[in-house]
């Protein structure tokens, strides 16, 4: 047997555990000791640590944005500026369309990082819905639809520093310039599934997009009922807090804002975190919004959040090395290429990616895997990089949005006070409208761009 057959087989095996264990931390290290073992032998664990030691110094910066991002997340939910925005919502949403579109927008604002994004917005929203007797169950689906489709396409996002740490590895991403982040943006005007999804909202909330299947089911029940949620998400309705924290909004804006125009003048976002970090600081300590005491505890909470995400990124990046000296790219481009038609492969890439993001909920480890072949795959297909980039952006964003019990949808639906199926459910025609729209723009563009 080939060593690039058996590279093959080893993705084969963390796609096929992953979606039975929902592990794919688990099935990626076993993956590279697998990988370890048929290319070293007796000398495995000793090759492996090797390989470890390579990825962490190829990598540093990679890991070390993801933690500084966490850390910065971190202060800034620790300071309650996202908190602010119900005293503006308060006096703006006086209608139903000004309440949904407030929620929109507020969507696209928080591009940080989309728990964050949801749980502010939830926080924010949820009794404007109660007291408009909108449905919870459009709640959970604007928090779902506007949180990963907009993180997905900002490189300065949790998303964004993931996808872009995977595709700065490949020559391709490389030869369109030095500046990463330019580049990134560049892809953005192609993700379709996000753009899609983004349109389909904003007309659901102007009223021009119907309500259809479990949303049109919920709105009758409000209408039969007055009940903004159902008898069987009762059980997540039950403990009302009376405690309401206050926060100014200013204390979200700068710090995000310091973070946007730093990145922008520098272009490095390590110097943009750490300077948005020390703004943070600055703000909040003489204030007394936190202590002096608590500001190397709360990074280091944010910090450990992100660690499972450093994980899977150490992991993929060892598995990279392990198979690229198997030869797993030459192998497959000689198998596959002859088969290969260059105007379909950004649509295949987008159902490849967005079907596997779908089934085992793993999105950095999905993209991780297939960012190494769709590249040079893709480059020697002669296809723009930029729709490459952008299929995997866009399988991602449907990841995120469409599986059942991804990170994105089980937080909307719980912030939301719903019951997770009956969220998934209720968006499931909005998601099936969206990746339509979306198999049809990225069949078009492979074949005009």
């Amino acid at each position: 047997m080939s060593l690039g057959l058996v590279s093959v087989l080893l993705i084969l095996f963390v796609v096929i555990g992953a979606i039975a264990t929902k592990r794919v931390e688990i099935c990626l290290f076993l993956a590279c000791l697998i990988g370890a073992i048929v290319l070293y032998g007796t000398h495995a664990l000793s090759e492996l640590g090797g390989i470890f030691v390579e990825a962490l110094e190829n990598n540093a910066w990679v890991m070390l944005i993801v933690l500084l991002l966490g850390g910065f997340i971190a202060l800034l939910q620790s300071s309650n500026g996202h908190l602010g925005f119900p005293k503006i919502v308060d006096k703006i949403c006086d209608t139903e369309r000004k309440t949904l579109l407030m929620t929109f927008l507020m969507g696209v604002v928080i591009f940080i990082e989309e728990l964050l994004n949801a749980m502010t917005i939830g926080a924010c929203m949820k009794t404007h819905y109660d007291k408009k007797k909108i449905p919870r169950e459009t709640l959970a689906y604007l928090l779902d639809a506007t949180g990963g489709p907009i993180c997905v396409m900002i490189p300065i996002s949790g998303w964004g520093v993931c996808l872009m740490s995977m595709f700065v590895q490949e020559d391709a991403f490389l030869s369109l310039g030095s500046n990463h982040i330019k580049s990134y943006l560049s892809a953005a005007p192609f993700c379709f599934y996000p753009i899609a999804t983004l349109i389909i909202v904003f007309l659901f909330c102007m009223g021009i997009m119907p309500k259809l299947g479990g949303m049109k089911k919920a709105y009758k029940r409000v209408e039969d009922t007055g009940m903004v949620y159902s008898e069987k998400s009762k059980k997540y309705n039950q403990t009302i807090s009376e405690n309401v924290v206050d926060g100014k909004i200013i204390d979200f804006i700068i710090p995000v804002g310091v973070l946007i125009a730093l990145t922008v003048i520098t272009g490095d976002l390590i110097t943009a975190v750490i300077g948005a970090i020390v703004v943070c600081a600055i703000m909040y300590i003489p204030r007394k919004i936190i202590s002096s005491e608590d500001l190397f505890p709360i990074l280091s909470r944010g910090f450990s959040d992100m660690l499972v995400v450093d994980i899977v990124l150490l992991l993929t990046f060892v598995l990279q090395i392990i198979t690229g000296k198997m030869g797993m790219t030459d192998y497959i481009i000689e198998k596959v290429q002859p088969y290969m038609i260059g105007s379909l492969f950004p649509v295949m890439i987008f159902v490849l990616v967005a079907v596997l993001c779908f089934c085992t909920a793993s999105l950095v480890g999905v993209c991780a895997l297939v960012a190494p072949i769709a590249f040079p795959l893709g480059a020697i297909l002669g296809v723009n990089t930029l729709l490459v980039m952008a299929a995997i952006m866009s399988g991602a964003g449907f990841g995120s949005h469409a599986c059942f019990y991804s990170d994105a949808t089980l937080v909307s639906s719980r912030i939301a006070g719903i019951d997770n199926l009956e969220h998934a459910t209720s968006q499931l025609p909005y998601v099936i409208i969206a990746a339509a729209i979306s198999l049809v723009a990225f069949i078009v563009a492979g074949i005009v761009i």
